[in-house]
């Protein structure tokens, strides 16, 4: 967009009459009022001049040697890239009012006669051009606003920082046509800094220093400074929402902000990034206090046992700031070892507090010495009877006694342990129906547990994923066990091929008989 056509001041007319007098008075009488005159004797030479140059105005002779006036008019009326550019037309033969008619119905913004005054000519101009420039800030505002929210859309959509400040770069590039540079803190202190428009970006101190500027409170502050080039002058908006929080910074380079209007825009940006920053802080405050109320749910330590060495591992939804049902636990018993995993239905507090509940009782159902599906059926009953709307639960339970070298295995609706060993890995054939639902349920299946094998626990957001077969993601755990291989190593390559990008949380517990 032509800054004189927006802000006012010379403008560039075309100047059309194959009349070299008639030519040299009209082109004298603009210039003399400070405007850039090109001249051009025919249609052709005016039609070329405006393919190649960009003017604000056009004064054209209805008489020319190769095309009517009329005809030019039309043309620039219908070229999309100068329709907008006003035509004043010139005639010294015009004798009837059909004549000024039918410039002004073809396209002409305004119709003169020659001999005309210098004061009317320069009047005309001048309406035109005013109403041209009006025109041109109003679409020119209206384009940038379009991009403003599609910039918003954009910053709204962000999940990461990077992301984010990656959105802001690229919405000040497009909205002020000019390379930007967009910097915020992260929960960590760390600043993500992304530029758009432009391969250099400006280094850290340039950084610093532009965060440092922003006004102590909550607010939008536009100040300039030196860019990422030494001397180079910057126009850079900068935002808060709250106290003590870092805020973000847009820096795009001063010509691009022609106006007051334009240092709006780039406020309503930094404003809108800013904003969208706050949401995430929150969430990343929200995981982390989930996560935080999460594993203070989980057993602290695992029982250090000679013979039965295990690890164990806690990986929260990465979608998900809510906190979730999934548990484990490990309580030794006079020579055997009952290890639990389970998972509550649902992300919510109500999820985490049925969780505590159960898991809390199922230790004290152990304590007193119920077998496992016992303690499944107390447990059942408890869910019935203080959560019968939302305490659907699964749970497996496994007594492991080294000295008989067997482990008892009590499954209510869970992903069945895994036992893998020199032969291979197989999942042990225990089912049962889910706990909060009343069902009978069978007893506990006893399975040998040789020296060197290995047991995995698990719940079901290792194994599962939108749109694929629970068997097929059950196969691929399977296949990727191995009895040997370092069981936290092994926990750690079973999460990182397995459980990214899942939608549920995951706990996983491995143990393994040592001769």
């Amino acid at each position: 967009m032509n800054p004189t056509a927006m802000g006012g001041g010379p403008a560039r007319v075309l100047v059309v009459d194959d009349l070299e007098a008639s030519r040299f008075i009209a082109s004298s009488w603009l210039r003399r009022n400070g405007h850039v005159v090109v001249e051009a004797t025919t249609a052709a030479e005016a039609l070329t001049a405006l393919e190649g140059q960009t003017f604000d105005l056009v004064l054209l002779d209805v008489h020319l040697p190769d095309m009517s006036g009329y005809d030019v008019t039309e043309r620039i009326k219908a070229d999309p890239r100068t329709s907008s550019v006003p035509v004043v037309m010139l005639s010294a033969t015009y004798i009837e009012p059909e004549d000024k008619v039918t410039g002004l119905t073809r396209g002409a913004d305004a119709y003169l006669t020659e001999p005309v005054d210098p004061g009317e000519l320069l009047a005309n101009v001048e309406a035109a051009l005013r109403y041209h420039r009006a025109r041109a800030l109003a679409e020119h505002l209206a384009a940038r606003l379009t991009r403003l929210t599609t910039a918003t859309l954009a910053l709204n959509a962000a999940t990461t920082f990077e992301s984010l400040v990656q959105a802001a770069a690229i919405g000040a590039a497009d909205m002020l046509d000019t390379p930007a540079t967009a910097a915020l803190g992260t929960p960590s202190g760390a600043v993500c800094v992304a530029s758009a428009g432009s391969s250099s970006r400006p280094d850290d101190p340039a950084v610093e220093r532009w965060l440092a500027a922003a006004n102590p409170g909550v607010g939008v502050t536009v100040v300039e400074g030196d860019a990422w080039q030494p001397g180079a002058p910057v126009v850079a908006a900068l935002a808060r929402t709250k106290l003590r929080r870092s805020p973000i910074c847009i820096a795009v380079a001063p010509e691009s902000v022609l106006g007051e209007d334009d240092r709006n825009l780039l406020s309503q940006l930094a404003q809108a990034t800013a904003l969208a920053a706050e949401g995430l802080h929150t969430f990343a405050e929200e995981h982390s206090l989930a996560l935080t109320l999460q594993r203070s749910l989980l057993p602290r330590d695992l029982p250090q046992h000679p013979g039965l060495p295990m690890t164990a591992r806690y990986v929260p939804a990465q979608s998900n700031a809510e906190i979730g049902g999934d548990f484990y636990d490990v309580i030794e018993l006079d020579g055997q070892v009952l290890i639990a995993i389970g998972d509550v239905c649902g992300h919510s507090i109500e999820a985490a507090t049925i969780m505590a509940e159960v898991r809390h009782t199922l230790r004290a159902y152990a304590v007193e010495g119920h077998r496992p599906a016992e303690i499944l059926r107390r447990v059942d009953v408890l869910l019935q009877r203080f959560h019968p709307t939302g305490g659907l639960t699964t749970m497996c339970l496994l007594l492991v006694d080294l000295e008989a070298g067997t482990v008892s295995v009590a499954n209510a609706g869970h992903v069945p342990p895994l036992l893998a060993d020199a032969t291979g890995a197989s999942y042990a054939p225990v089912k049962g129906p889910l706990l909060g639902i009343g069902l009978d349920r069978p007893e506990a299946t006893s399975l040998p547990l040789p020296p060197g094998t290995t047991v995995l626990l698990t719940t079901d957001g290792l194994v599962e994923r939108p749109g694929v077969d629970l068997d097929e993601g059950m196969e691929k755990l399977r296949a990727a066990v191995s009895h040997t291989d370092d069981m936290d190593e092994l926990a750690d390559r079973l999460l990182a091929e397995l459980g990214q990008g899942k939608q549920d949380d995951i706990a996983l517990v491995l143990l393994r008989r040592l001769p």
